[in-house]
């Protein structure tokens, strides 16, 4: 078959994974980046088309007579017109679980660089630390997560993962998803996204974008926060009203936010979340660990195999 992959250079910058397995599944065309105006040019050929974040509408998948499957190499699909794709009888499979660890991981990264400033305390030792008068110095608070309560929205694989850690911290965890009365886990609380925002030190989210709760933390929501609170996005950028964002940031309403992912990517210089204070942004790096884009690509391979032997791809959306 056909495959094109239209933008690979995200799954592998740092040639630390062997994509020549993709060679063994049909003929392979490869490209770093593709626009969307280059996207019907070079998969007008295509049977299989592979896509991180290029986006395929109704019009773009009308103008491809012989795609038949779609794979998105990562988790969300918003990217993808499923309708149009259904309509034509496409199959578009997604690979699920593969970053659990990896995203939680980057949680706790940004929740600890506002409590204990590694960066901030490192930077210039030379100078700072051998002028020091005394054995140690520290110019911020530096806060035990013990005892602190994290508030989690969403407890899918992810969600999960970070309340474990949370525990693991001896913090008191509060979680919300869509259905209250299933999926409890040991130790954390399910409760309402109003008892979050009010109770939590933390917040972090773990919720997919949906129509329904676009930009809900938004001037209402953050009101209800702690002032010394801290809010945590490693999600979707789409979650947050990013101007109520930083005007609750520079005003004080909130103590801080750590954001690995942005409304959109990569952000306009006139973003005002770039300028807010007391705000830690990585550049969507939360998923791509070294073992999570190799569990990435396995289950890349394994959706098309099975969907080349006539069987259902486990993530089949």
């Amino acid at each position: 078959m056909n495959i094109v992959f239209l933008d690979a250079y995200t799954l592998n910058p740092l040639n630390d994974l062997d994509l020549s397995i993709l060679n063994t599944l049909g003929n392979i065309t490869s490209y770093d980046r593709t626009s969307p105006d280059q996207i019907i040019e070079r998969a007008k050929d295509a049977e299989i088309i592979l896509t991180n974040k290029c986006p395929l509408n109704e019009q773009t998948i009308s103008q491809l007579p012989n795609l038949k499957y779609i794979g998105v190499v990562a988790t969300g699909y918003n990217i993808i017109d499923i309708e149009a794709a259904k309509a034509r009888e496409i199959t578009v499979a997604n690979v699920r679980g593969y970053s659990s660890a990896s995203v939680a991981q980057l949680v706790f990264s940004l929740i600890l660089g506002f409590t204990n400033r590694v960066a901030e305390h490192a930077q210039n030792i030379e100078n700072t630390w051998t002028s020091c008068p005394d054995f140690c110095f520290y110019h911020s608070p530096l806060v035990e997560l013990e005892g602190k309560t994290l508030g989690i929205i969403g407890l899918g694989d992810i969600g999960k993962k970070v309340a474990n850690i949370g525990l693991g911290f001896g913090m008191k965890v509060l979680a919300n998803k869509r259905d209250l009365t299933s999926g409890r886990m040991t130790d954390v609380e399910l409760c309402s996204q109003e008892q979050i925002f009010q109770e939590s030190d933390f917040i972090t989210l773990h919720c997919p974008l949906t129509p329904d709760n676009q930009q809900f933390i938004n001037k209402e929501r953050l009101s209800l926060m702690k002032s010394s609170a801290i809010l945590i996005n490693t999600s979707r950028g789409g979650l947050i009203h990013e101007q109520d964002l930083a005007d609750a940031l520079n005003t004080g309403v909130i103590a801080g936010a750590g954001l690995d992912v942005l409304s959109v990517e990569p952000p306009t210089k006139t973003n005002p979340l770039l300028t807010a204070k007391n705000t830690i942004i990585t550049p969507h790096i939360a998923w791509a660990g070294v073992n999570a884009r190799k569990e990435l690509l396995k289950g890349v391979v394994e959706n098309i195999v099975a969907f080349q032997q006539g069987k259902t791809p486990k993530g089949i959306i």
